[in-house]
């Protein structure tokens, strides 16, 4: 196997965003090298784009993505060429206490905060100068170099674009819902924040069966897609009575509220929004200075609960098969989230709409 020539977006601490033509290494060991079919635009990349997660080194942004597998290391197992995965960019190390407790979600083993593979290197080079994988994974490029425990197979049946949002958002949202949460029919609640990651969440709810599912947002359009998802009512975050219309939504309260956005201000409304004995859940990654400042006394005092929520409680291996199917199978309406297909170049647009809360999700879709 050879290096090949790649298109990939890279985000420079100096010059900003742009496409540049980079070197990807052969995949070693245990490693796959992916064809990229499609890959989301992802809230989290305008983190790092933004400077709210800062890094002083050239990285390819990118993480929420499906391929095509196009070589494998000669310590690959479970993965053959030709098949069909979605990337998880929190892959388990299998060595650390959570990873043994079954609580890979929370592994302390792998790179990826370093944005680098599990042994510490980097597959991408330009001129010779080392370029690194945003969070291990640089997936907005034409192909990438991942470990194994990084891309799990699905069927052939499924879309690439739907893929690739099974891969962070969906993942997220929908496992916030069923694995952190673990709402049950009939419970009230409510979602702040209607982007990727809330709208995925809105259809966990769907499928729990939560009832009634009370979607917040400023803009008009994502509430409009939210009550496509499944949400009941709809309430703009900036509504002067906006605790009356929840109000009337749930009379009974909300037994949770999901934060998808991660401001302290909306962490905060969630808190005052939620019943006593209820539970907020944070699913939005803030900027890395943020501190919430909480009312400690009703917190205690009414009982409520704040679950912090890092990749939905993910299994990737158990849960991107499962939601796959799930979607096959007509559950999970996620279409309507890919709000639209474009090429490399114009995710730089589509990270300024992102930056304003325009459209819907953003795919890049390669040939």
């Amino acid at each position: 196997m050879t290096s090949l020539s790649i298109q990939a977006l890279v985000h420079s601490p100096t010059d900003g965003l742009a496409v540049h033509e980079l070197d990807l290494r052969a995949p070693r060991g245990s490693e796959v090298r992916v064809k990229v079919m499609a890959s989301g635009v992802c809230h989290s990349d305008l983190h790092l784009i933004d400077g709210d997660w800062p890094s002083g080194e050239r990285l390819v942004p990118g993480h929420e993505a499906a391929g095509v597998v196009e070589s494998v290391g000669e310590g690959v197992a479970d993965l053959a060429v030709g098949d069909h995965v979605v990337l998880s960019w929190f892959p388990p190390c299998h060595r650390c206490a959570a990873c043994k407790r079954g609580e890979q979600w929370l592994c302390t083993g792998n790179m990826c905060n370093e944005h680098r593979l599990p042994d510490g290197s980097t597959a991408l080079s330009q001129d010779g100068a080392e370029v690194y994988p945003f969070i291990g994974v640089g997936a907005l490029a034409e192909y990438v170099v991942v470990p194994e425990t990084a891309a799990v197979k699905v069927p052939d049946a499924l879309p690439f674009t739907i893929g690739a949002l099974i891969g962070c958002s969906v993942a997220t949202g929908v496992g916030a819902v069923l694995n952190t949460a673990q709402v049950r029919p009939g419970q009230a609640a409510a979602v702040i924040g209607c982007g990727g990651v809330g709208q995925a969440t809105i259809a966990g709810l769907v499928l729990a069966g939560a009832h009634p599912i009370v979607a917040i947002d400023l803009a008009a359009d994502r509430l409009e897609l939210a009550r496509a998802v499944g949400a009941t009512h709809a309430v703009a975050g900036n509504a002067p009575d906006l605790a009356a219309q929840i109000a009337a939504a749930a009379p009974d309260g909300l037994d949770y509220v999901f934060e998808a956005i991660g401001r302290v201000e909306t962490i905060n409304q969630a808190l005052d929004l939620v019943n006593p004995g209820g539970a907020v859940v944070l699913e939005g990654l803030t900027s890395l200075d943020a501190r919430v400042p909480l009312d400690a006394y009703t917190l205690a005092a009414e009982g409520k609960r704040l679950l912090g929520c890092n990749y939905g409680s993910s299994i990737a291996s158990r849960d991107f098969p499962a939601l796959a199917e799930r979607y096959l199978a007509g559950d999970l309406p996620l279409d309507v989230l890919v709000g639209s297909e474009i090429s490399l170049a114009g995710a730089i647009d589509a990270f300024e709409d992102m930056r304003h809360a325009r459209g819907g999700r953003a795919v890049v879709v390669f040939d």
